[in-house]
């Protein structure tokens, strides 16, 4: 999961790309990085850190230039530490390209082989991102060896190259110097991407429609699966369908936690999306536990808010804030490294007593996947004096890891794993543990956008929409999980 923008403008658009970067801080808080073009010369800043510590006035003042890109990142593959592999990244044949992208590519290994041994492409880093140029800086020399110029079939017909190579989750923004931004997004559509303008002729893309309006920029739509957009630096907007087969399967965890309640992805609110999945959850909740048993109920901060207001609702229980967050410490889901997760949950949140005292307390998260931070909460609400403690999750339990952007642990580390629902219970310590129907999620979610295919739900059924992941496959990428989680801990 990481957070991707691009603009094409009359006038500077540093400060725009750091404003949209700021609204999709919450995709990554890893690395930072802004591209800019000026006289088909790139300007490039990027480090390790949040938005607003990664640059400095000296630093925006270095990105001249009316269109570039930037991104927030989130590692999911590669070394999280490294700072060379900080997006976005560039290459210099043909034509000079930088691109920074949001997912995870399935068949890195193969593509990188081809690349070094067939394309005769080099690889610095072990970042899938910079694969992911390579190959689109290959079909691009292909389509347009022997030609003057670059014209928009070209980068479609180069599109469409990557489209058959690679595997996995991406959607993609990239510059091409002295022609135009590029934007594309993988034949499912996993990963988020949409389109805007402003009134002053300003194009944006950006991964969720909050980046656009936040900016003062108006969405038009999101980008079809398989779908490139190519904007020229005049402003002109050429779009084109690149993949031969394509469908519509969004990630239904960026709907649970990942994307902001204020955004609307794929033509659906996300808002409205957590609300329907507490009026589904309350039917849970009845069945399990009779709300004659429950005095409050109380949202774990932030992304279940909207859920338990719901559910709050619909079995006719107050709804409370127990909890304060301290807005200062990183996403527990997003910091590295078990130790430093569990270590900072207690500095993340801080109970109000008086919420908890003596009552038997209903806490709604947005989803349970290490369940470290689950027990140490269900712990602060004992403390706090609760008498019973009950956990419903808005999402179904997490069995299985994903593979396409999302740092899911290995399946050891899912609390989940080849567990009952009894045994996840009594690991969390709660009196009871009511999870979310992942069935009724679907329909919850999909009934706001019946254009839908699907939806990617492989880290609640093992089910992966690209059809070409294998237990070996999966095994793999968990070796190098746990390698690059080593070299971390080493360092």
């Amino acid at each position: 999961m990481c957070g991707i923008v691009g603009a094409v403008s009359s006038s500077p658009v540093n400060q725009l790309i750091y404003d949209a970067l700021l609204l999709l801080q919450h995709r990554g808080q890893d690395a930072a990085g802004i591209v800019t073009q000026q006289d088909r010369r790139f300007y490039m800043h990027k480090a390790k850190g949040m938005v607003r510590d990664v640059f400095r006035t000296r630093n925006m003042r270095a990105l001249p230039g009316a269109s570039g890109l930037g991104q927030v990142r989130y590692p999911t593959a590669g070394d999280a530490d490294s700072e060379e592999e900080a997006q976005p990244f560039y290459v210099n044949e043909p034509f000079g390209i930088v691109l920074a992208h949001n997912g995870n590519l399935t068949n890195v290994e193969q593509l990188h082989a081809e690349l070094t041994s067939t394309d005769h492409r080099h690889i610095n880093t072990g970042s899938d991102t910079e694969v992911l140029l390579n190959v689109l800086a290959h079909e691009l020399e292909s389509v347009t060896r022997g030609k003057p110029g670059l014209e928009p079939d070209d980068v479609f017909a180069a599109v469409a190259g990557v489209h058959r190579r690679v595997r996995g989750s991406y959607a993609v923004v990239a510059h091409i110097a002295g022609r135009g931004l590029l934007a594309f997004r993988d034949p499912y559509g996993i990963r988020p991407l949409c389109f805007g303008s402003g009134t002053d002729g300003t194009v944006m893309v950006a991964s969720e429609t909050v980046a656009l309006e936040g900016t003062g920029h108006t969405p038009e739509r999101d980008l079809a699966p398989g779908e490139a957009v190519f904007v020229t630096l005049d402003g002109a907007v050429h779009a084109r369908q690149c993949a031969a087969r394509f469908s519509l399967n969004p990630c239904i965890f960026e709907f649970v936690y990942l994307a902001r309640p204020d955004s609307v992805l794929d033509g659906i609110s996300v808002y409205q999306a957590r609300l329907n999945m507490g009026k589904t959850l309350a039917q849970r909740v009845i069945s399990t536990v009779p709300p004659s048993g429950i005095d409050v109920v109380i949202p774990i901060p932030e992304s279940s808010r909207p859920s338990a207001t719901e559910l709050a609702a619909m079995i006719g229980k107050p709804y409370r804030e127990g909890f304060v967050k301290n807005r200062y410490v990183g996403r527990t889901f997003i910091m590295p490294g078990q130790a430093v997760r569990k270590k900072s949950v207690r500095q993340k949140l801080n109970a109000i007593a008086s919420e908890f005292a003596g009552r038997n307390v209903l806490l709604v998260d947005d989803s349970i996947v290490r369940g470290t931070t689950s027990r140490e909460i269900v712990q602060m609400a004992r403390e706090a004096g609760a008498q019973k403690v009950y956990l419903a999750s808005a999402a179904p339990p997490v069995r299985y890891p994903n593979v396409y952007g999302i740092d899911m642990p290995t399946k050891d580390e899912l609390v989940a794993h080849n567990r009952s629902v009894e045994q996840i219970r009594q690991s969390i310590g709660c009196d009871a543990l009511i999870y979310q129907d992942l069935a009724a999620m679907k329909r919850a979610i999909g009934s706001l956008n019946p254009k839908l295919d699907g939806f990617d739900a492989s880290c609640f059924d093992g089910i992966y929409v690209t059809g070409d992941i294998t237990e070996d496959s999966i095994a793999r990428m968990q070796q190098q999980r746990i390698q690059n989680s080593q070299q971390d801990a080493a360092a």
